[in-house]
């Protein structure tokens, strides 16, 4: 790689971020079941509990793009690692409902961080270099979001090994507390390491203090590249200062209006096709499919490699290929991907015999034979169907309690075919929108608006991802899994249409080249 060696050690320090976002998201697959049996929490409860941080986030990127032009980038990303360890302290020390959710909100307003990462790295990295720099970020994120598959794996295995050391943790009671308090860790360290990084030295010009500028580009760049850097960042943002009312003017003008709308697109399709449902409830998915809790956690592990390996794909072609392209390829992935995922689910059947209510009895002192007497042998062809049917026979708590083992016995489902299409969603957005839209969003808008802009489109994405989220439990309850994955197939399928017709090509351009183009 040309580029100076500070210059990947600052983007591995900022991305690390990215780490902490994806682990923090992620982690709560895992406990939101636990966290709903000890709290007793509704459907609509258990989405608010996974998608509160996304709500957090969608506040926090209102101003997130003003306070990083105003203060710097450097400033607002220590404001953010701070939170995230607020964010991870008070989660696991959580007492009820409320204080989690509070504390999960404080952590999502750290999410902000997704789109502040990636302006620091696109303003220290060079052009031909960009693309791979920025998605250093969306590896970390990926990364994140495999260890704490991972972590909850290990850490439910340990829980169930009986070991005397599992008892004085409190990890056989209180598993979900462990789960969500690893974060402390990687949220400290991030927390300190931000203080060696230099501040933004497109950030510097805008706010006048060029020599400090001058001396950070020199420590990233050859002479040759700190002289045409230093041109083009002259040339795009001079000397002046604008105040925040003149770039929100400018923001919503009409000169603005087709970076706006690619960031729209990108930034919709990213959300809308399910991303995050897999990503935040992906043992709940896999239990859907009857292989039980055990499997279901190790099938989340799966998802987190695969997530890692095409996300490294991304970053080797994203400068070669270009983004449209990896666009096309990922979205057309994810429409045949649902596809699968929804037919799997509608050809799946549910009953319980006497062999298969006795294997469930047998777990659970609560439960006896005899409560199953009106649904024995009686076939259901509809998950929903059968789940209404269970809730009439144990009551909403005793279903959801014993929902995972139930479904194992009962569900006559292709769960490999489930597993697959799941994987290659997972592996065409890693390819695709993952990347794509975060390396596109700190390109096509101008230096001196580029913080406002992200924030602009950031909340819509966010909002998206929040919305998703939250209807989740309720349309695996109400619909049903196979209708919930095809609706996501069919997002998909708009979202690749408007790519076809509407984006542009990034790749190998200047930031001030592309103000030039788009604006």
């Amino acid at each position: 790689m040309l580029e100076n060696k500070r210059t990947l050690y600052y983007t591995l320090i900022v991305s690390l971020g990215g780490f902490i976002f994806g682990f923090d998201a992620s982690v709560i697959s895992g406990a939101v079941g636990f966290v709903a049996n000890e709290f007793e929490l509704t459907a609509w409860q258990q989405g608010f509990v996974v998608s509160s941080p996304t709500l957090g986030g969608i506040i926090a990127t209102f101003t997130a793009g003003a306070i990083c032009d105003a203060i710097g980038r450097r400033k607002t990303l220590i404001i953010i690692a701070f939170l995230y360890l607020i964010s991870a302290l008070a989660s696991a020390l959580a007492v009820d409902y409320w204080m989690l959710i509070a504390a999960r909100f404080i952590g999502g307003m750290a999410f902000c961080s997704l789109m502040i990462a990636p302006i620091y790295i696109a303003e220290i990295s060079a052009p031909e270099h960009r693309g791979k720099m920025v998605s250093v970020n969306q590896f970390n994120i990926v990364l994140g979001f495999s260890v704490s598959y991972f972590s909850n794996y290990y850490l439910l295995q340990f829980s169930q090994s009986g070991l005397p050391l599992v008892a004085e943790l409190g990890l056989d009671q209180q598993l979900w507390r462990w789960m969500l308090g690893m974060e402390i860790v990687p949220a400290l360290l991030w927390f300190v390491l931000l203080f060696t990084i230099p501040r933004s030295p497109r950030w510097l010009m805008m706010k006048g203090y060029q020599q400090e500028a001058e001396n950070t580009l020199a420590r990233l760049f050859t002479t040759g590249q700190m002289t045409e850097q230093l041109a083009q960042i002259r040339a795009s943002v001079g000397q002046k200062q604008e105040a925040l009312m003149t770039r929100l003017k400018f923001l919503f003008s009409h000169r603005m209006r087709f970076p706006i709308f690619i960031g729209l697109i990108v930034g919709i399709a990213q959300q809308v096709t399910g991303i995050n449902v897999i990503f935040f409830y992906a043992p709940t998915i896999f239990e859907q499919s009857g292989v039980g809790t055990n499997a279901a956690f190790m099938q989340a592990v799966w998802i987190g490699i695969v997530n890692v390996v095409f996300t490294v794909v991304a970053m080797a072609t994203i400068d070669r290929f270009g983004r449209k392209p990896l666009l096309i390829i990922g979205l057309s992935g994810v429409i045949i991907s649902m596809t699968v995922c929804a037919w799997g689910f509608k050809q799946a059947t549910y009953s319980l015999d006497d062999s298969a209510i006795s294997a469930v009895v047998a777990k659970y002192d609560g439960l006896e034979a005899r409560q199953f007497a009106t649904v024995k042998d009686v076939q259901f062809d509809s998950d929903v169907a059968f789940k209404n049917a269970m809730i009439g026979v144990l009551g909403d708590k005793q279903f959801n309690q014993y929902q995972s083992d139930i479904l194992a016995e009962a569900s006559q489902i292709n769960a490999k075919l489930i597993l697959f299409g799941i994987i290659a969603f997972v592996a065409s957005f890693a390819m695709s929108l993952g990347p794509v839209m975060w390396v596109m969003f700190s390109e096509i808008f101008p230096n001196h608006i580029r913080g406002i802009a992200i924030s602009a489109v950031g909340v819509v994405n966010s909002l998206v991802s929040f919305l998703v989220q939250l209807v989740f439990p309720w349309e695996l309850a109400n619909l049903g899994a196979a209708l919930t994955f095809m609706s996501y197939g069919a997002f998909a399928f708009i979202g690749l249409v408007l790519v076809l017709k509407y984006l542009p090509e990034t790749k190998g351009k200047s930031l001030e080249e592309l103000e030039q183009k788009l604006v």
